[in-house]
């Protein structure tokens, strides 16, 4: 199960303490404490790996090392390590403190979101013209602790929506090496599934139904995830007897999410076409064009219709490198 967004408290490392110390050799008499080092930051960093945020499941505070307390000598504390967190490519940090996000969307991006403590000072730092023998030190400052909100909203160049059971997840298997669940039932995608074609990246969002930006059936949940895809192929099932209303319930859902879903680049398919007469192809068809849509009928046991779909993907494909 992937997990799209969790709440986790991150810890930075605190500062360490300085050392108030006099060295006792001949020669050198004086202050010797060394300073603290300063404690671990936290960042995220970006990966490929769609499941990353399950790490967070259970684990719900991180914290980096604290830096090392002072020494005599004038030897400072080692600095406390840094804390990494792997993160999806796609997530949004949202740190409830103060309200600012952190977009991680490139592989191997790194960001922090929580600084560690600076090192306190030893009474080496003290000393002056007028204060040779100083006790002064100080403790290391506290490092930075918030709660974040960690969203996933996946970056894909194809998404394949439409009503549950249209047949997005059979086209998602036949172009690339996805294994989805297929099945004659609704709701057989329970959480987005990903292939590759050559470049691209092919994302299967989870039907939607009326009422999904309430949050029915699947919810909102993954039409956070159709916000961040480039290009929709809508999918709507030529046995349907609705064709066009169920194109306009999908639709509708999407402007109630975000009316700027209804700007992105669209292909409507007509999928299970073998199932259907030509006569009832063209019936739908002339539906369509009478709300000014064109849709392509596909099957996948239709050679020339996949082939279709391809030449659309390389079309895509093309403009992602302009």
């Amino acid at each position: 199960m992937i997990v799209d967004d969790v709440n986790i408290t991150v810890v930075a490392g605190h500062g360490g303490r300085g050392m108030a110390v006099f060295s006792k050799t001949k020669k050198t008499l004086g202050p010797a404490g060394g300073n603290g080092g300063n404690g671990g930051n936290i960042y995220l960093q970006g990966v490929s790996d769609l499941g990353a945020l399950r790490q967070f499941r259970y684990k719900k505070v991180l914290e980096a090392d604290n830096g090392e307390n002072g020494k005599s000598r004038l030897n400072d504390g080692h600095d406390g390590d840094d804390l990494i967190l792997l993160v999806p490519v796609g997530t949004v940090a949202h740190i409830l403190q103060n309200g600012n996000d952190i977009e991680i969307s490139k592989i191997g991006q790194r960001e922090v979101v929580a600084k560690g403590g600076r090192g306190g000072k030893g009474n080496y730092l003290f000393r002056s013209a007028i204060n040779t023998s100083p006790m002064e030190f100080e403790e290391g400052k506290l490092g930075q602790t918030f709660e974040i909100r960690l969203e996933l909203k996946m970056i894909a160049d194809v998404g394949f929506i439409g009503l549950p059971n249209v047949g997005k997840s059979s086209l998602l298997n036949e172009l690339t090496n996805a294994n989805s669940k297929v099945a004659n039932y609704a709701f057989t995608t329970l959480e987005p599934n990903l292939g590759t074609y050559y470049d691209l990246i092919l994302a299967d969002i989870p039907g939607l139904i009326e009422g999904a930006s309430e949050g029915k059936g699947l919810g909102t949940k993954f039409l956070r995830h159709i916000e961040r895809t480039k290009t929709l192929f809508h999918f709507v099932a030529s046995d349907s007897p609705t064709p066009v209303d169920d194109y306009k319930v999908v639709r509708t859902e999407l402007e109630k999410h975000n009316i700027e879903l209804l700007n992105k680049p669209e292909f409507i398919f007509l999928s299970r076409s073998d199932t259907a007469t030509p006569e009832i192809i063209s019936q739908i068809k002339k539906q369509f064009k009478k709300i000014k849509k064109e849709v392509l009928p596909i099957s996948i046991i239709d050679t020339e219709s996949i082939d279709a779909v391809k030449k659309l993907l390389n079309q895509v494909a093309k403009e992602k490198i302009v």
